[in-house]
């Protein structure tokens, strides 16, 4: 049985997230704010396999929460309620490290759709057992690839995992799904309304300047000189394209 803990300060929507997610078998706990929430899990260390999270909570935000989470290196899934789906919250909550949002008012099947991808996600990654040294470009069970090598890097999508070297590089959902994309168009020019609709499920009207931060963000882990990009290159105007082999573009 999975453990949701279920992060709202509406008492009626608590209590109503957490009846419905145990009529449909999953052991749910409520807190009303974020102080609450990261004492039971990092405090405490309290297990849970997801969290439900309201981005607007008194005192500590959910975004706050978020962040001290991954800065303590837990990652539990995270799906991050937004008032109103706001693409600047969701761009936030991605940045801080959320795995998935849906925007309040949301469908209950909508919610245990998305709550159930995280946790077959989950699962998927602590049943992997990836060897040492792992270079082979691997299939996934989402029929796209695991594993992806060059230059001396691997990058696991499955473990969400970077590693050059002894080195390893933890990356949220969403820097994985985004550097997946890239790779997948290998040569390609990817453009900033790809970005959004494609990877992060946005509208094109949205500010931008946040994918160029998620772009920096990502040199930092995949270039050997970031100020200086090979792989990773801004296509003025236009959006992005990553070449895993730069002699041969």
């Amino acid at each position: 049985m999975s453990r949701v803990l279920v992060v709202e300060d509406e008492a009626h929507l608590a209590q109503g997230l957490c009846f419905n997610l145990q009529a449909e078998g999953y052991e749910a706990e409520v807190v009303g704010d974020g102080e609450a929430a990261t004492d039971r899990l990092l405090k405490q260390k309290e297990n849970f396999d997801a969290v439900v999270l309201d981005i607007m909570l008194p005192g500590k935000d959910g975004f706050s929460v978020v962040s001290e989470l991954r800065a303590a290196r837990n990652y539990v899934p995270v799906l991050m309620l937004t008032a109103r789906g706001r693409p600047e919250d969701v761009l936030k909550g991605f940045a801080s490290g959320a795995d998935d949002y849906l925007p309040k008012p949301f469908d209950l099947s909508i919610l245990l759709a998305r709550l159930q991808g995280l946790l077959r996600r989950s699962q998927w990654i602590r049943g992997e057992t990836p060897a040492p040294g792992e270079t082979r470009v691997d299939a996934s069970p989402e029929g796209d690839f695991g594993k992806f090598s060059f230059a001396g890097k691997t990058i696991d999508f499955g473990a969400l995992e970077l590693r050059s070297g002894e080195t390893t590089v933890h990356l949220t959902l969403m820097e994985s799904e985004l550097l997946r994309h890239l790779v997948r168009n290998d040569g390609k020019i990817v453009s900033r309304k790809q970005v959004l609709e494609e990877v992060w499920g946005l509208h094109e009207d949205t500010d931008t300047r946040a994918i160029d931060n998620f772009v920096v963000r990502l040199r930092r882990y995949v270039e050997d000189d970031p100020a200086h990009p090979r792989h990773l290159l801004t296509v003025r105007g236009v959006g992005y394209r990553f070449l895993a082999n730069p002699e041969k573009a």
